[in-house]
């Protein structure tokens, strides 16, 4: 009699630790480096700089990921990722003491790279469980970004007025978690723990691997599902100071968001193996229009609050139904430089949607912030179509 393959092994729950930690870094960057930013950025246009630094850094910083993994496999790579989140969050510490608005910039940008190592915590799950399991392992390892959820806004908001300095108590706990990354890190197994070296020109080309149509869409689904979320989770902070919120609503609001985005990954793997990754990928796009009629319509705690939510729940369902299309699309020795790929994109949409948040909500305000979000939703609803079209004629 055959055994059922199991789930919940050793190495995959704390993997979902691990992206726990990542999420609460995450969270806590993007609740306070704007509000930092503002405090002593030189004009309050450049007040989400350091919110662009985190996502150019990891922009930059996917194909020297690659290489590492390539090189040294998962586990050294993840380490290298958790070293760095200390160092950069230690930084922002001294930057925030010292009111250095360029050096913040210059911390973020750093912790970008352990950005783009956590990124790849999905993929890894994919990696930890058996091939009919993997989508459930994937949502279920994004759903530890839970902890994030609640550890995140609420540390920024615990930790605000510990020193004199606003949230350098924040950027001080975030450095003691990476070094707590790495310690859980440590004790998980990874396949590619002991191979053996694999010439980098394993596989097709990347150029091949792009060109097929599931991975486009998977690019498209991941890239402007986080552009979206990032352009309007990053002006949110900004957006209700000006409406006259203190920064205890900010947190709450920021708390649902960051739920919305994980908690669905509880079921989110269920039903892409019941409907498939292009109709779950359908209805997240659905959840981010009704985000924005929802943000357009007023600005009550509640329209945020709400608005948030959905925005969270619809990236979750394209970002998980991306990388089910895309782990589809590519052959195990191709995985580093495929995932780099749409990391690079992903990132890149959002330095572009980081920058633009805080340029439009503090020169334009949040109105229009929402009308401009239509575009890359509709962008990404007309890929849905086009790739389920391609599939039917087939």
């Amino acid at each position: 009699m055959n055994q059922q393959p199991k789930l919940f092994t050793k190495n995959l729950l704390l993997l979902i630790l691990c992206q726990g930690l990542f999420l609460t870094n995450n969270v806590t960057f993007i609740a306070i480096n704007g509000l930092v930013g503002l405090n002593i950025s030189p004009v309050a246009w450049m007040a989400t700089l350091p919110v662009m630094g985190y996502v150019v850094g990891g922009a930059l910083s996917t194909s020297l990921v690659a290489k590492i993994q390539h090189r040294y496999g998962r586990k050294k790579s993840f380490q290298i990722g958790l070293l760095i989140a200390s160092l950069s969050s230690l930084t922002c510490a001294y930057a925030a003491w010292t009111s250095n608005f360029w050096l913040l910039s210059v911390g973020t940008l750093i912790a970008g790279y352990y950005s783009a190592n956590g990124q790849l915590y999905r993929f890894a799950a994919a990696e930890l469980t058996h091939i009919s399991l993997r989508e459930k392992a994937i949502s279920w390892v994004l759903a530890g970004g839970l902890l994030g959820a609640v550890v995140g806004p609420n540390l920024a908001s615990w930790t605000r007025n510990i020193f004199t300095t606003p949230f350098l108590g924040a950027y001080l706990s975030l450095a003691l978690a990476g070094l707590l990354g790495i310690l859980i890190m440590q004790f998980i197994q990874f396949p590619d723990d002991n191979k053996k070296e694999v010439s980098p020109s394993s596989g097709r080309d990347l150029s091949e691997i792009m060109a097929q149509p599931v991975f486009m869409v998977a690019i498209i689904g991941a890239a402007l599902g986080y552009g979206v979320m990032n352009l309007l989770m990053a002006a949110t902070p900004l957006a209700m100071k000006v409406c006259g919120y203190p920064f205890s609503d900010t947190a709450l609001v920021l708390e649902w968001h960051v739920i919305g985005m994980f908690a669905p990954g509880f079921f989110t793997g269920n039903l892409i193996k019941k409907f498939g990754p292009l109709k779950i990928m359908g209805v997240g796009v659905l959840l981010n229009l009704f985000c924005i009629l929802i943000a357009l319509s007023g600005t009550d705690l509640d329209q945020f609050l709400i608005a948030l939510f959905l925005l969270g729940v619809g990236w979750n369902f394209l970002f998980t139904g991306s990388t089910t299309l895309a782990i589809s699309a590519y052959k195990p020795e191709e995985k580093d430089k495929a995932q780099a790929a749409i990391n690079f994109f992903v990132f890149s949409t959002m330095a572009v949607t980081a920058f633009s948040s805080g340029a439009l909500v503090t020169t334009q305000g949040w109105w229009i912030l929402n009308i401009g979000s239509l575009i890359p939703v509709a962008l990404t609803g007309l890929s849905l179509l086009w790739l389920a079209k391609k599939k039917k004629l087939k």
